[in-house]
């Protein structure tokens, strides 16, 4: 049974795609890649049928990331198929268990720095859409910092589905 993951940003171009990338080459490093989906969609639909900004698109492929990527806006009706929906800020964390059907549905959205002990208290990730390269730079070493701790997570519920 498929464990599926969907990571949710405000557009889907920058932070969203880049923690669905990271978080992929993790679980494919894990050889989980046939028990486990992972895929991203934004809050809104601005951005719905583009590509990544290119300037998420060449950091994934400078740090060995596949970067081919269509936005989407995140469709409520999708809570009942996935497992973890992945915010990464409180303001997508708020908007994604509003949207939520069921309790049981807001209860499945996490904020993705939840998942690295050395966040401490500050779990959102910075939007880099508006900055320079340093803020690029900044939410990969997020994303990548949380990934283990969310790949820990993802692994004993899967382990658990499979026992």
């Amino acid at each position: 049974m498929t464990y599926r993951v969907c990571f949710v940003c405000t557009g889907n171009i920058c932070r969203s795609p880049m923690a669905e990338f990271v978080f992929r080459a993790r679980v494919a490093e894990a050889g989980l890649e046939d028990l486990v989906e992972v895929d991203s969609a934004g809050t809104g639909g601005w951005h719905e049928g583009e590509g990544a900004d290119p300037r998420t698109v060449a950091l994934l492929r400078e740090n060995g990331y596949d970067s081919e990527h269509t936005a989407r806006q995140f469709d409520p009706s999708w809570f009942g198929r996935l497992d973890l929906v992945v915010a990464l800020d409180a303001g997508h964390l708020r908007a994604l268990r509003r949207l939520a059907p069921t309790e049981r549905d807001a209860e499945k959205v996490r904020l993705l720095r939840s998942y690295d002990p050395a966040a401490g208290d500050d779990l959102d990730v910075p939007d880099p859409y508006y900055g320079g390269p340093e803020g690029f730079d900044a939410c990969l070493e997020m994303v990548e910092a949380a990934s283990r701790g969310l790949l820990a997570a993802v692994r004993e519920q899967v382990e658990g589905r499979a026992a």
